[in-house]
């Protein structure tokens, strides 16, 4: 039986009432006494409230006596329960020997699915049970009075393991205050778990289908298509040139799965070395290599657990890469780097590439087998010159966008800027062979040189001269239709513009300057990397690199 007695404040009240249940032999389970209140925890046969109360009428300042459910302590320790319940990730309290203090009903299914582990039928259970004997893989040497974080695989998944240290507040005898390690807390962080986090953090935007800008019919097509394909598990390839927004389309057919609520995570094959690449996918183990991270770290395949994995520009992937993602793909099984335990994953597969791929196989550039694999879905992106319909709303939008980011940046506002009727003529007569992000890119250049409150075709042709004439990308436009391995005659051939151009040439850092300027408009569409583009023109990458800014490409 619980009760609660309350009394006045009066010193000495609550030793008397203690005292009248150690005269009459109760059996007293708790006690805590707050003031004015005495709780107890009393057992025994005949015991009621109306006896109690009878016999603590002896004792002066009682006011009264009544029944409660629960303690202060077992109703504190209820509501924290039910508070670590809440909390989705498996977390245990321990104290400084490594034993059980507290622990949710998440650890209690964590360390029930593993096969190495101890297995009992509540939380109770395991309270005062070392965790060493509970999960195996919990080494005392984890624990201790510093942070730190480890790898592991319980139950055949991945976990990160933080271990933060527990300390009492204490003073010593020359009053100062010193710090006692008394436990340690452990939080399993799933692969799932992180993985959404950093899908948060790379993007902040909602990219369903409704959020893609455009009217044309083949735009239209491309969203009815991608909502068709959103609900069927299957890996999807995305092409098209570079600047249409493959990225786009692959954000949309997550939002529209069912895996919308797992993440979604992207990295740029050809943004990486072999090996770097390699350990980003599939992680890697502890000591894998020198300089590995202690415990191994786990790759975006483990990090992207039942949600989606997008690989933009699959064509760069080294031969060696597309032979482990193919076995990969064949059953979703994979070790790390330097690992040896074979794990599964639950993931989609999303990859895209400006390049033809087709053509990439016919000349051994790419492997048919893994090309059947990730082409079970296809969506081709059309190039903007062929939705010149859609020019006139995605420029709208650059530039109400360009506007609110230039305004953020200066004390005077100005309202968004109007597009003349010649210079959205002047937009949709320009063949754009960088696409959405090349008109994205102009529009915000024009709307932060703007003074005015239109943007007429002057401004816009100011900006343009860059980029050279809308003749001239046409055709000089794009390795999506061609084989990047042909020789590109057009550029080298002498013919009128040449000679024209030869004429007009002021001197020869001019003549050279401007060559340069034609050779990158040429190239740099069809190798959007300094990687490739080096690689293509035999010099090395920082000469690219400072290319590409002195002509103003980055």
């Amino acid at each position: 039986m619980r009760i609660v007695i309350e009394s006045t404040d009066r010193i000495g009240i609550s030793q008397e009432i203690l005292a009248v249940f150690a005269q009459q032999a109760w059996d007293l389970k708790a006690v805590e006494i707050i003031s004015c209140f005495t709780y107890v925890n009393v057992e025994y046969e005949a015991l009621t409230l109306s006896l109690i109360k009878k016999c603590l009428a002896k004792v002066a300042g009682v006011i009264t006596v009544y029944t409660i459910n629960s303690l202060p302590s077992e109703q504190r320790e209820n509501h924290l329960q039910a508070l670590l319940d809440k909390i989705p990730d498996p977390i245990i309290d321990l104290d400084k020997e490594g034993k059980v203090l507290a622990m949710n009903q998440a650890s209690l299914s964590l360390i029930n699915s593993d096969e190495d582990s101890k297995t009992l039928t509540n939380i109770d259970d395991y309270i005062g049970e070392p965790i060493s004997q509970l999960i195996k893989k919990i080494q005392c040497s984890m624990l201790g009075d510093n942070p730190s974080s480890h790898a592991i695989t319980l139950a055949s998944k991945a976990y990160i393991l933080d271990v933060s240290p527990v300390f009492t507040e204490t003073k010593s005898l020359k009053n100062e205050k010193l710090k006692q390690y008394t436990g340690s807390v452990l939080l399993f962080r799933s692969m799932h778990t992180l993985g959404r986090q950093i899908s948060l953090l790379q993007s902040h935007q909602q990219h369903s289908f409704d959020n893609i800008v455009g009217e044309s019919k083949s735009i239209r097509l491309i969203k009815e298509q991608g909502r068709r394909f959103a609900i069927l598990d299957l890996p999807v390839l995305i092409s098209g040139e570079t600047g249409t927004g493959k990225e786009l389309i692959a954000r949309a057919l997550h939002e529209s799965s069912a895996r919308s609520n797992a993440p979604f995570l992207a990295i740029n094959c050809s943004a990486l070395p072999e090996h770097l690449l390699e350990s980003e996918l599939f992680g890697y183990a502890s000591g894998a290599f020198t300089g590995a991270q202690k415990g191994g770290k786990p790759g975006l395949i483990e990090l992207a657990e039942d949600g989606c994995l997008f690989l933009d520009e699959i064509a760069e992937m080294s031969p060696y890469l597309q032979a482990k993602l193919l076995r990969f793909l064949q059953d979703l099984r994979y070790r790390r780097v330097g690992g040896t335990k074979e794990l599964q994953a639950n993931v989609r597969i999303i990859s895209a590439s400006h390049q033809n791929l087709a053509k990439l196989i016919s000349v051994k550039g790419f492997r048919e087998d893994l090309y059947y694999r990730l082409n079970v879905l296809s969506i081709e992106l059309p190039p903007l010159r062929e939705r010149d319909k859609d020019i006139s709303l995605l420029a709208q939008l650059f530039v109400e966008n360009a506007t609110k980011q230039v305004n953020t940046h200066q004390r005077i506002k100005t309202a968004k800027p109007k597009l003349t009727t010649s210079a959205l003529n002047l937009l949709q007569e320009f063949s754009w062979p960088g696409n959405i992000r090349q008109l994205q890119s102009v529009l915000f250049s024009v709307v932060a040189l703007n003074n005015d409150h239109v943007i007429n075709d002057e401004a816009l042709k100011h900006v343009l001269k860059k980029y050279g004439s809308s003749e001239h990308s046409q055709d000089t436009h794009n390795n999506y239709q061609s084989s990047g391995n042909t020789q590109d005659k057009s550029l080298l051939e002498p013919n009128n513009r040449q000679t024209i151009f030869i004429s007009q040439a002021q001197d020869w850092a001019s003549a050279q300057a401007d060559f340069e300027q034609r050779l990158l408009q040429h190239f740099y569409p069809q190798y959007p990397t300094t990687r490739k583009l080096a690689e293509r023109l035999k010099v090395s990458h920082n000469k690219i690199a400072m290319k590409l800014r002195q002509h103003q490409f980055k």
